[in-house]
C-alpha cells in the first residue's frame, strides 16, 4: 500500500527558508490532488497549500507570496518551498494525497507522518 515519507523540517531563524519533501512509495494509478497541512500548538490543523491534477495551486492567505507548492510526478514527490519564514509558521507540517492506487477502484486519502518546523531566534 502507499506510504508517504516527509523530510526537510528543522529549526530556522526568522527570514530563513526551508523546503519540505513528501515522497510516495507504492503504485499509484492516478493523482487527484496533493495538499500540505500544518498544526501549531493550541490551533486547529489548517490547509496551507493545494496542487491539483492539472497543476493549479492555492494557498492560505497567511503564506501567499512566501510558500510555493510543486510536484515531480516522475519521482512521486510533492514539495513545499517556504521562504521568509515567520515564528507563526512554527508547526508540524503534514502532506496529504488524494489518489487512486493500483489495488483500489475508488480514491482515498493518505497522510505523511509529519515533520516539525520551528522558526525562532
Amino acid at each position: 500500500q502507499v506510504q508517504l515519507v516527509e523530510s526537510g523540517g528543522g529549526l530556522v531563524q526568522p527570514g530563513g527558508s526551508l523546503r519540505l519533501s513528501c515522497a510516495a512509495s507504492g503504485s499509484i494509478f492516478s493523482i487527484y490532488a496533493m495538499y500540505w497541512y500544518r498544526q501549531a500548538p493550541g490551533k486547529q490543523r489548517e490547509l496551507v497549500a493545494t496542487i491539483t491534477s492539472t497543476g493549479s495551486t492555492n494557498y492560505v492567505d497567511s503564506v501567499k507570496g512566501r510558500f510555493t507548492i510543486s510536484r515531480d510526478n516522475a519521482k512521486k514527490t510533492v514539495y513545499l518551498q517556504m521562504n521568509n519564514l515567520k515564528p507563526d509558521d512554527t508547526a508540524v507540517y503534514y502532506c496529504n494525497w488524494f489518489i487512486k492506487t493500483m489495488t483500489t477502484g475508488t480514491p482515498s486519502t493518505y497522510w505523511g507522518q509529519g515533520t516539525q518546523v520551528t522558526v525562532s531566534s
